[in-house]
């Protein structure tokens, strides 16, 4: 790749979310990207870090909770303190990804930012950063550029990107136009995008020269944008944290998709470059026995501390504790046995997407101080 192409690209890390469908294991205290879930002994923070720096170096933004700092800067001792930005409290992607933006925009306007979760799980590594070159190259020609990926099944809990023509754009071969990003779709529709090939699905991953991203989200969200900007231009003051202070707790919360994305699709901004790595978000407990089939292939999953001794007898399933301790499990088939100081989940791959519902309904009965 161009030397200074590369060169004016950062890294942008969004790391929020608490993962809500990992409790008890995944909480407000310490989310999911903390945690190392794939058995790989990087957490995916550290992981989605190390993704980025064969083309960003050390130009890697992180955006996250005032609360996660400490957890952050022991797993990314790396980052320095202007990149480390902290949110006093969650205000949805489009704050956090646009403030990243506006920042890097006053320290260099020709910059390309690369916007990628802190929390999925991506391989072969090269293949996503072959892409990654091609999204640079693409966002140079003048487009937000999003990652898609390939879909392997019809899935209704995925937004979708419904791609155009292919573009010219030099080295970039697999860029494509945007028609629209759609909504999660039902089941028949999923199965009709999935048997088009028309549709990718949305991983959330946006390549951008800082200019147009910040261009968009002035035209489709003012006071957002005005807001993000006041705080940039504060940012490397000693006034950084007054102007946070008083900003950001009243500023819109709204995803980026519909902020930016959705809108510059329609103005013919949008380019996509097809992923055709693996890629998993890991949202909930199933997602965890995919992604850890070398111990999978022995029936159990054993997460969390290493002196938990696990026995199992015609069972089979998924076992996190955080002290030492027996667990023993017979003739239970994909189960999934989650154990913390104030926490005890037991439940089954089956039903690993209702866990979001028991964490909703503990916070309607007040029990807060366990999520």
């Amino acid at each position: 790749m161009n030397a200074d192409l590369l060169a004016r690209f950062h890294g942008v890390i969004p790391a929020g979310g608490v993962g809500t469908r990992l409790w008890p294991l995944s909480r407000a205290s310490a989310p999911k990207f903390l945690h190392d879930l794939t058995g790989s002994g990087s957490t995916l923070i550290r992981a989605t870090y190390d993704r980025l720096v064969p083309l960003a170096g050390d130009r890697i933004m992180v955006v996250t909770g005032r609360a996660h700092r400490g957890a952050v800067v022991a797993q990314l001792p790396e980052l320095c303190d202007e990149d480390l930005v902290l949110e006093p409290e969650p205000r949805d992607s489009a704050a956090a990804i646009g403030l990243a933006a506006a920042i890097l925009s006053l320290r260099d306007p020709e910059i390309i930012m690369g916007s990628f979760a802190a929390d999925q799980v991506i391989e072969p590594v090269e293949v996503f950063q072959a892409a990654l070159g091609e999204a640079i190259h693409t966002a140079a020609s003048g487009k937000i550029v999003t990652i898609g990926i390939h879909p392997t099944h019809p899935s209704t809990g995925f937004g979708y990107i419904k791609t155009g023509e292919q573009l010219d754009v030099a080295s970039a071969p697999s860029a494509r136009g945007v028609v629209e990003f759609v909504e999660k779709p039902d089941e028949d529709t999923a199965r009709r995008y999935l048997a088009s090939g028309g549709f990718l699905w949305n991983a959330g991953m946006f390549v951008a020269p800082v200019g147009l991203m910040l261009k968009h989200l002035q035209a489709n969200e003012p006071q957002l944008h005005e807001g993000l900007m006041k705080i940039a231009q504060a940012w490397d003051t000693e006034a950084r944290d007054e102007v946070m202070a008083e900003i950001w707790p009243g500023l819109p919360k709204i995803a980026i998709d519909y902020a930016v994305a959705e809108p510059a699709a329609a103005a013919g901004d949008v380019a996509v470059i097809p992923g055709v790595f693996n890629w998993d978000d890991v949202g909930d407990f199933a997602a965890i026995g995919r992604l850890n089939k070398a111990s999978a292939d022995e029936g159990i999953i054993n997460l969390g501390d290493k002196q938990v001794r696990v026995y199992a007898d015609s069972a089979t399933g998924v076992v996190y504790s955080d002290r030492p301790r027996v667990v023993a499990l017979v003739g239970i088939e994909d189960v999934v046995v989650v154990d913390t100081a104030d926490a005890l989940l037991v439940t089954t791959k089956d039903h690993a997407q209702k866990v979001k519902q028991t964490v909703e309904q503990l916070k309607a009965d007040g029990a807060t101080e366990v999520l």
